[in-house]
């Protein structure tokens, strides 16, 4: 299964990724906080896909997507945003991101939207 880096600087979002993503067998291989460390260890992890909020502390989940494939082209990133967000979203996919999912996570969702994602990279 996929490889995945958790961007969110709030501790249970992240871990409320985690609890939907790895019994479906994927792995957090790391978690990021804001959207500097976000792209940092992108670059140090080379994870097969991102799922990064969209409003973060330091940098923008959008600037840190711009970021991350300014220089991997190829990267999966999937937006995660509140509801009424829907600009941001928009904003999120013209600048690379693949899909997005809505908070308040639903796991059944959320796991569809990985897929899809993991599937259409291949």
């Amino acid at each position: 299964m996929a490889r995945v880096l958790i961007a969110d600087d709030a501790s249970f979002m992240r871990q409320m990724i985690r609890e939907i993503i790895e019994p479906e067998g994927h792995e957090v291989v790391g978690e990021a906080t804001n959207g500097i460390e976000a792209v940092d260890l992108y670059k140090e992890l080379q994870p097969d896909l991102v799922t990064m909020d969209i409003v973060m502390p330091k940098r923008s989940g959008i600037d840190a997507v711009k970021a991350i494939l300014a220089n991997h082209p190829t990267a999966c990133v999937v937006m995660c945003s509140a509801l009424g967000q829907e600009t941001l979203v928009m904003e999120a996919l013209q600048a690379g991101a693949r899909d997005f999912i809505v908070k308040p996570f639903k796991p059944d969702n959320v796991i569809a939207t990985l897929k899809k994602t993991l599937e259409k990279a291949d």
